[in-house]
């Protein structure tokens, strides 16, 4: 092998062997099966991410995430903080799904669904592939002394990267404020909306420097997912894994030459394809992000040399080592079922969440008043509704026991599209049919004859002697 095992754990792929100084990467693109099937996904989801903010449904966008105004759409469904269990049991539900995904199929999200790899190797290294030239090019284009043709064409890459970052900025922007929002501060004057100029330029500058510099650091140092390989996968993991059974031992290829080596020739250009810069052959890796591209080069090198493909594939290390076939184990079972009754829970609750949550509080600093008029009780309440709707809302509220009344001190009857509206008013009973010191009541909230919410509360009173 290139490298023992007790060496290759002990370096950083992005690192000098002194580990002094940072090891630029070029990675050669082989555009095999994998990668344009690698590319379709891409531009879906890249197409996908520049118009969500933009399409509306129900007049809100498909997908906005507002923690400022703690407004969160997602497919014109608005969740406000009153919703916040939603968005903590949706929360629960991504990790389990990452989990259960990780058990089963390895990293395989990060080469071919997330926005960072699908940003770099679909838009950032193209344009670089373009107008530097491929990987060798590149190469010696950084070595070389700086002339009047280097400084153009790096002056050039640099401009469109910086481009795309505003553009990516201002999408980003977008899912944060609303895309409405983004036009006014496009088209209106920038001493209105200054707080929002300056966003734009600073996560402009931040995507720059993540595209064109940070790179595969952003998944190998920062990005804390690779590590939770460690705890998640298990033998039955299927991940991209080199078929050491198969391939060892290496041997390069000399013409005429029969030997009884492994079908691995050591061409080391799984090494060159590889965007993080490790040797898959070295086993699973927290820098791997299962991007397929060193099964691309493989496959078209086994083809030349007429020997079976996938001696890099998506394989479990049981499948390899024994040649046995992929099975669900009992921690996928587990993790399966958990998923699945989460999800019929949100669904649920869901199903079941009200246009409008109402609480009621008695008034504070209040019991009950005895009205001797009428020989009845009243207490003082105050109920708040929030309009969770795209619409303005107009209420009553109607006491479902026809012996209570309800007197108001306030009395508004509309509650604005995302407000809330706050109403004061005494509920009165007959002292007759009070029977005990603490009585539940309940009330419907309507609108056009429609229940939007039931709530109940504890009437207090005095009891007859």
């Amino acid at each position: 092998m290139s490298q023992t095992p007790a060496h290759f754990r002990d370096q950083v792929s992005t690192l000098t062997d002194d580990g002094l100084k940072r090891k630029w990467i070029y990675p050669k693109i082989i555009k095999g099966k994998l990668y344009k099937y690698r590319s379709a996904v891409s531009y879906f989801f890249l197409l996908l991410l520049f118009s969500a903010p933009f399409i509306k449904v129900n007049g809100e966008p498909l997908v906005l995430l507002n923690v400022l105004e703690r407004k969160f759409v997602f497919f014109g469904i608005i969740f406000w903080p009153q919703d916040f269990y939603l968005f903590a049991l949706s929360l629960l539900i991504f990790i389990v799904f990452i989990v259960l995904f990780t058990v089963i199929f390895g990293r395989v999200f990060c080469g071919w669904a997330c926005p960072q790899t699908i940003f770099l190797e679909m838009v950032f290294r193209k344009i670089e592939n373009w107008i530097e030239g491929d990987h060798n090019q590149q190469k010696k284009m950084d070595m070389a002394p700086l002339t009047f043709n280097k400084l153009l064409k790096k002056t050039l890459k640099h401009s469109l990267f910086f481009c795309i970052s505003f553009l990516i900025s201002n999408v980003f922007l977008a899912y944060l404020i609303g895309s409405d929002k983004l036009i006014e501060i496009i088209t209106e004057p920038i001493k209105d909306h200054l707080s929002g100029f300056i966003s734009i330029w600073l996560f402009s500058l931040i995507f720059y420097l993540v595209f064109s510099r940070m790179r595969e650091l952003v998944c190998t140092v920062v990005c804390p997912y690779g590590r939770l390989q460690g705890v998640l996968l298990d033998n039955q993991s299927i991940i991209v894994a080199y078929d050491y059974k198969r391939g060892e031992p290496r041997e390069k290829i000399t013409k005429g030459q029969s030997t009884q080596s492994g079908d691995c020739i050591d061409c080391k250009l799984c090494v060159q394809v590889c965007p993080t810069g490790i040797d898959i052959r070295n086993g699973t890796q927290l820098e791997c992000i299962n991007c397929t591209a060193c099964i691309d080069a493989c496959d078209m090198v086994m083809a030349k040399i007429s020997k079976p493909l996938r001696l890099i594939g998506f394989k479990s290390e049981t499948e390899i080592k024994n040649k046995t076939p992929f099975s669900i184990s009992k921690k996928i079972y587990g993790y399966g079922g958990l998923l699945a009754i989460l999800m019929a829970l949100l669904g649920f609750l869901i199903i079941k969440r009200s246009d409008v949550q109402t609480t009621i509080l008695r008034a504070s600093g209040t019991l009950y008043q005895i009205r001797d008029k009428d020989n009845s009780i009243s207490n003082l309440y105050i109920a708040e509704m929030v309009n969770k709707t795209d619409k303005i809302i107009k209420f009553e509220i109607v006491p479902e026991d026809e012996h209570v009344n309800i007197q108001y001190v306030q009395k508004p009857t509309t509650i604005a599209y995302g407000g809330s509206t706050k109403v004061t008013f005494f509920v009165i009973l007959p002292q007759n049919i009070i029977k005990k010191y603490k009585t539940k009541i309940a009330f419907k909230l309507l609108s056009d004859k429609k229940v939007l919410d039931r709530f109940e509360t504890t009437f207090i009173a005095p009891l007859n002697n």
